[in-house]
């Protein structure tokens, strides 16, 4: 893999950092800022809203922009948002900066992902992604805990500017390691039209769909953990952190695994790990209590959803092959639609009688969404590299 990949990876652990963090801060930011943990949810949501809307119109937007300087500009204007964030105490504010901060997101995930595919062979995108991915199951072992660890410590806002500083390494890298041309340029890709017309086609719906589904589950349980930590386990704060390794490394591997499948086996990984998916989210609510299964579940969750996860997007990847500068915000699209709508749904479970452990149960159920309807799809959804509209 190009060291170019790498760099972009840099930056994306430093946003994924911040994507993630909420989960170990989320008790605090309510107690600080005087809303409930519920409410302090809506911070996940509305990251991923930004994510949503951001992703292809800036996307669209950024076509005729150099690479360089367009990667460059949404890592300052991300660090920027965070800096702003670890300033404020009026909540509204706090949720416009997570909004500001998944405009700088999207735009600067649309344009990577774009980039990574101009980096590596054609049918290598799944090993390109799976590098990129690195960058955020790197946050998830040692940003978001040691995010955690810092807000225990100094508070929630310490994490906010740690966040910010992180940025700037990764700013010196893309000045000094990405190619200067148009990401038009580098996909010699089509009008902007066409590429929106490949919209339109079942199957990329289909596989975006699913991934955001699956997606869901993930933050659907993983924005919630800390209370399951620190109430149903019955375990002290700082140990909110060390789940969140636990998670971080599940991911890591599954990503890996899953790096070396997804270009010519996705529907091994599909069928071998939607299941255990679907099986391990009700099975760490029902052992949530007993912090050795909580530790393995965590850790095997964290694999199998990143794996899932990342294998599905990358089937977005192949199936927006006609577009070529579009089909990164597509996959991002995809991926925050899920960030979006799991936290809400995790959320309104709170306050029903499976309390904290409510967000695990909808994890299942999203999961198990996500299966049934690929059934019927299993062809579309495993093919390899390339694959035909549907009939």
């Amino acid at each position: 893999m190009p060291l170019p990949l790498y760099l972009l990876a840099l930056a994306v652990f430093a946003m994924g950092t911040s994507e993630f963090m909420l989960a170990g801060l989320l008790p605090d930011i309510a107690s600080d800022l005087d809303v409930t943990v519920g409410a302090a949810g809506v911070l996940t949501s509305a990251f991923a809203i930004g994510m949503i809307v951001g992703a292809p119109l800036v996307a669209a937007l950024a076509r005729t922009w150099p690479r360089r300087s367009s990667l460059l500009g949404f890592v300052l204007a991300f660090a920027a948002a965070h800096a702003v964030g670890a300033l404020t105490t009026s909540f509204p504010v706090l949720c416009t900066t997570r909004v500001v901060a998944a405009l700088a997101n999207a735009g600067f995930l649309a344009v990577a992902l774009t980039t990574a595919a101009t980096l590596v062979p054609p049918d290598r995108k799944g090993r390109a992604l799976a590098v990129l991915l690195a960058g955020t199951t790197a946050a998830t072992i040692a940003g978001v805990p040691g995010g955690s660890v810092l807000g225990t410590l100094l508070g929630w806002r310490a994490t906010f500017w740690a966040v910010a500083v992180l940025c700037l390494p990764a700013a010196i890298g893309i000045l000094k390691g990405i190619p200067a041309g148009r990401v038009e340029e580098a996909t010699g890709g089509p009008a902007l039209g066409a590429e929106l017309a490949q919209l339109t086609r079942p199957r990329l719906l289909l596989v975006m769909g699913l991934g955001a589904l699956v997606n869901a589950a993930t933050f659907a349980s993983f924005t919630f953990l800390a209370p399951v930590v620190t109430d149903t386990a019955g375990l002290d704060e700082l140990w909110v952190s060390v789940v969140l390794v636990l998670f971080g490394a599940g991911s890591f591997a599954g990503v890996a695994v899953a790096g070396r499948l997804s270009d010519r086996r996705p529907g091994l990984v599909v069928a071998a790990g939607g299941p255990l998916l679907l099986l391990g989210w009700p099975a760490l609510a029902m052992l949530a209590h007993r912090p050795a299964a909580l530790f393995v579940l965590v850790f095997v969750q964290g694999a199998l959803s990143f794996a899932l996860g990342s294998t599905l997007i990358t089937r977005v990847l192949y199936e927006a092959a006609g577009a070529p500068t579009m089909a990164g915000s597509y996959a991002t699209a995809a991926l925050n639609v899920g960030a979006a709508v799991g936290p809400l749904v995790a959320a309104t479970t709170l306050g029903t009688a499976a309390g904290n452990l409510g967000p695990l149960w909808a994890g299942g159920l999203l999961v198990a969404i996500a299966l049934l309807i690929a059934l019927p799809f299993r062809t579309a959804v495993a093919a390899g590299r390339s694959a035909e509209v549907l009939r």
